[in-house]
């Protein structure tokens, strides 16, 4: 696993010891940005569930302004922060050790991000969870995305008020589906 471009291409980040994280393939993660391309710069991140923190520390090394980390393992945020350090990025980083629900009912209404990646364990109908509790908090700025990775199979349509689905893509095994602010889509 290692960072893709930017100020810390190349770089390796470390892994989460055990089995309870699975990090973005690094195809994935390039196909992400770059459909994301230069909308990353200057930008303010999300990263629930943040694990190994490879998408944050990705979006900080192509010139996000600041990512928030959200994990509740002590051993995925130990590692989160050693990779921050390591790259030298924990000054445009913040690392929150919650569970992310009650990240995101405690969070300041007033708090915005650019961006939020949702990609919680599989098959606990977690990022369903969460989409529903961001649809309730108006967490994402005007033009912002949310952008889901799970897996294809456990999609489904959920009855969301403030957010609107944009279009799904799939990388064999995973699927990520990228949601806005109802009438701000695409």
């Amino acid at each position: 696993m290692r960072v893709i471009s930017g100020s810390a291409k190349g770089r390796k980040l470390r892994a989460v010891p055990g089995e309870g994280t699975r990090p973005i393939a690094e195809r994935v993660k390039a196909a992400l940005f770059n459909i994301l391309g230069a909308d990353v710069e200057e930008t303010s991140w999300l990263d629930l569930f943040g694990g190994t923190g490879s998408v944050g520390i990705e979006a900080l090394s192509r010139g996000a302004a600041h990512v928030v980390f959200v994990d509740n393992a002590h051993k995925a945020v130990e590692t989160l922060r050693g990779n921050l350090s390591t790259l030298g990025l924990s000054e445009r980083a913040q690392v929150i050790k919650t569970d992310a629900f009650r990240y995101l009912r405690q969070v300041d209404s007033a708090t915005t991000f650019d961006f939020i990646y949702v990609a919680p364990p599989q098959y606990q109908d977690l990022w369903a969870k969460a989409l529903l509790a961001l649809d309730d908090k108006p967490l994402l700025a005007p033009d912002g995305r949310i952008i889901v990775q799970i897996f294809p199979k456990e999609y489904r349509d959920l009855a969301l008020t403030r957010l609107q689905h944009l279009h799904e893509r799939r990388y064999g095994s995973t699927a990520l589906h990228f949601y806005a602010l109802a009438g701000e889509g695409d």
